[in-house]
């Protein structure tokens, strides 16, 4: 897929999950998820051709730009989306599935600095992620999960998960839930 299929393709994504948006070209001029998500694969690309300094460089830019801070290192999905975003902080050994959703505050992060390799969480497909959770070390959150508001995730969850609480809990998910509903549900913020 050619850069313009997958810039297009991440308009769609972010069209179709955020209600308040009217226009694609509206979409693509104003929404610093998708800039920090466009300008992390120029980055990335960097950091895997070996060229670190400027790819660390090239993303604290992109910090400052738009409040979202991916590490060169991290690996993203195809049309992943940060709504908002400010505040949304990826860790170097994070790995994001297809089709995440990230809204803003979110932390994949580490637990401490004596953690060598894996250190970062990875996210499954199709997971979206509330508000100000925090998903901290190497764990797993499964397919299609949610991570309610707030949420402190420190263990693996399986798919169609609900992660709520601190330390977040998982339950199941009921075959007729709604995932949009159940970001937006006051039972699941905290």
């Amino acid at each position: 897929m050619d850069a313009f299929a997958r810039i297009r393709e991440d308009i769609t994504a972010a069209k179709r999950r955020d209600p308040a948006a009217r226009t694609r070209f509206e979409v693509a001029l104003l929404y610093p998820g998708l800039h920090a998500v466009w300008a992390h694969r120029v980055w990335h690309a960097m950091w895997r051709r070996g060229w670190r300094l400027p790819a660390r460089a090239g993303s604290q830019l992109t910090r400052w730009l738009t409040g979202i801070e991916i590490h060169p290192g991290a690996r993203i999905g195809r049309r992943f989306f940060i709504d908002h975003g400010m505040g949304v902080v990826i860790g170097e050994t994070a790995e994001v599935g297809d089709d995440v959703m990230l809204y803003h505050g979110v932390t994949l992060g580490g637990k401490g600095s004596d953690d060598t390799g894996k250190r970062h969480p990875t996210l499954e497909d199709g997971v979206s992620v509330g508000s100000g959770a925090k998903i901290l070390g190497p764990v797993r959150v499964g397919t299609r999960s949610v991570v309610g508001a707030n949420a402190v995730v420190t263990r693996d969850a399986p798919p169609y998960s609900i992660l709520v609480g601190v330390p977040a809990r998982p339950r199941g998910r009921k075959g007729d839930e709604d995932l949009a509903a159940l970001l937006t549900a006051p039972d699941y913020a905290i």
